[in-house]
């Protein structure tokens, strides 16, 4: 079974050891993984059947695809050519959206804060809820693009620096530099982790984060599940902001999740795991053809 990682050439420098940890769990279980670069990787159409060059070199089509490049175009070439990729391209669509996520996980009535989805070039002149607020680009991860703005000022200044693209608001009645993320394989809830920081209102690890295990109860358990029961997932991360009563309200879906605060946090290899879910999928869906 032949597959292909692929990678953006600097989210790889920055995920080698990631990288080689999947590529050494795929060769465990006798799964030929490749690292393609997208930058190398040419896709597309020639007299109405696709094609695919790397490095100027006509491909044969692999079994299937990992797409940690952020593009979903990559996932709808790949799916319309029948090969599996991880996430799918309707998944990849709508959490690599912020805006997207939040307007489909309203239909399930999953617990979030108000959210605005406004464009910079349309932001009010003072902020929609009561100060301090937290704006996010809809297309930020890990993250970057996260502004918190204590005050008229700072969302004045920001209205007038602010990039040509859209954000959403949200206000800040959460427990600041905190939250909850679930790792998913499939329909899997593999495990869950809450992330603090206490020097930054974000609680990402990259970030100066720590991490320790979380037990979920039952009610959340359930409202996980009707989450991972719409989309179909390979490997992502949910997040889950924590209000001042306990109470888990949804932030986001990391269709490109890391690994490393599950491995700070247990003995669970996420990647042996996850290379398993691939060949049972990828074998089911040749069997099905």
């Amino acid at each position: 079974m032949i597959g292909w990682l692929i990678y953006q050439q600097k989210d790889a420098g920055q995920n080698e050891s990631y990288i080689n940890w999947f590529l050494h769990e795929a060769q465990q279980q006798q799964v030929d993984l490749k690292l393609v670069y997208r930058e190398e990787l040419s896709i597309g159409i020639i007299d109405q059947s696709p094609v695919v060059y790397l490095n100027h070199q006509k491909q044969t089509l692999p079994h299937f695809v990992v797409n940690r490049s952020i593009e979903p175009i990559v996932q709808h070439f790949f799916t319309q050519c029948n090969i599996p990729v991880f996430n799918t391209a309707d998944t990849a669509k709508i959490v690599n959206n912020k805006a997207r996520t939040h307007l489909e996980l309203s239909k399930l009535h999953i617990p979030m804060l108000p959210t605005l989805f406004i464009h910079g070039r349309a932001l009010p002149e003072k902020a929609p809820f009561h100060y301090p607020v937290i704006v996010k680009a809809v297309a930020g991860r890990s993250g970057t693009e996260v502004f918190f703005l204590e005050d008229k000022q700072a969302w004045q200044t920001f209205k007038e620096q602010c990039t040509n693209q859209e954000y959403i608001v949200q206000p800040t009645k959460v427990q600041l530099g905190k939250d909850v993320r679930i790792f998913i394989i499939g329909t899997e809830i593999v495990a869950a982790v809450l992330r603090h920081n206490e020097t930054d209102f974000r609680a990402n690890f990259k970030l100066g984060g720590k991490a320790i295990p979380y037990q979920l109860s039952v009610e959340e358990e359930k409202m996980i599940l009707k989450i991972i029961n719409h989309f179909e997932f390979g490997l992502v991360g949910i997040d889950f902001l924590i209000d001042d009563h306990g109470n888990l309200l949804f932030n986001e879906i990391e269709d490109v999740v890391g690994s490393r605060i599950l491995s700070e946090t247990s003995d669970i290899n996420l990647l042996e795991k996850y290379v398993t879910y691939i060949k049972e999928t990828v074998k089911k869906q040749e069997n099905e053809m």
